[in-house]
């Protein structure tokens, strides 16, 4: 299994960044709904490359580096 990393940044101004490494698809907003409900409302939401990326991507990714 992947390590997936949550970073978070809290800002002056009170306003949490958050920011997910190491996640795919909608496994993402998934990971992180329940801590994005305790925290507040979510004004603007970023997807990464990642985000977008199916799991069988990075299969054929890793098998590909075995080369």
């Amino acid at each position: 299994m992947p390590q997936r990393t949550l970073r978070f940044r809290i800002r002056q101004d009170g306003i949490v960044e958050e920011t997910v490494e190491g996640s795919m698809g909608v496994s993402c907003t998934q990971l992180t709904k329940a801590l994005e409900d305790a925290l507040g409302v979510v004004q603007q939401r970023d997807s990464t490359a990642e985000a977008y990326r199916r799991p069988q991507d990075q299969l054929q990714n890793n098998s590909a580096e075995l080369f």
